[in-house]
């Protein structure tokens, strides 16, 4: 079944899947290279320069792989046959990178925000609770959104995401009105209105920063954003654009 279910496949969609899965079962496999692989920010003691690429096939969950492969099945496939692979990979890719910029710029700016205004002595103390992971009880009250600052930088970044939204953002474009059933909403939906609309909410959950959230939300909109573009740009050109 799953052998039928590739062969039908486009040829670099079904690389990517492969890719992703094995990077997958491999972290579970070996879980001390997550670290090493996922995306630091570039401020951050544990970024290295590999991250930049190794983090776009890495995905924190099943059902994070789950949804991501899904969606890069179903909306890359038509994509993949309407463009052709290079095409196709080009437009993966820049939407990545679009993503990790985008959230790069705003993971530097809630630092920077997050620091300002202490002097040395305080950030040194900031620095020495956010390494021992926990808070001592005579923390003062107003350094802790910093440390919570500092713990979010060091955080890794994982996932296709931004360059799938990059696919969703191009699909929106090429198939406006093309009907999507989702599984959270059992109604017909037309592209041109639901992807805009999946921008916003992600809009609105990036800029209130929920306790609750840990996803990158700006990494979404970036990949969104740069897929939409660069799709913009070779309909304008109609040509190749490569």
């Amino acid at each position: 079944m799953i052998s039928n279910l590739l062969r039908n496949l486009p040829e670099i969609v079904k690389n990517l899947l492969i890719i992703n899965i094995l990077m997958f079962l491999g972290i579970q496999l070996f879980p001390d290279y997550r670290e090493m692989l996922a995306l630091h920010n570039i401020g951050s003691d544990y970024f290295m320069p590999h991250q930049l690429i190794t983090h776009i096939f890495m995905h924190g969950s099943f059902a994070h792989l789950l949804f991501n492969m899904f969606a890069l099945a179903m909306f890359g496939s038509t994509l993949e046959k309407v463009w052709g692979g290079k095409k196709f990979l080009i437009v993966y890719f820049v939407s990545a990178a679009g993503a990790l910029v985008l959230q790069l710029l705003f993971n530097y700016y809630n630092y920077s925000s997050a620091m300002a205004g202490y002097s040395a002595v305080e950030i040194e103390q900031i620095l020495t609770i956010a390494a021992e992971g926990r808070y001592f009880p005579d923390t003062q009250g107003y350094l802790i959104s910093a440390v919570n600052a500092v713990i979010y930088n060091d955080l890794g970044m994982v996932g296709a995401s931004g360059a799938i939204m990059g696919l969703l953002a191009a699909f929106a474009y090429l198939f406006p009105n093309t009907e999507l059933m989702l599984i959270f909403l059992p109604i017909p939906v037309k592209a041109k209105y639901f992807i805009p609309f999946y921008m916003l909410v992600e809009l609105f959950l990036g800029v209130n920063r929920f306790e609750w959230d840990n996803i990158a939300h700006f990494a979404h909109l970036g990949g969104a954003i740069a897929g939409f573009i660069l799709v913009l740009i070779w309909n304008k050109k109609r040509d190749s654009f490569y």
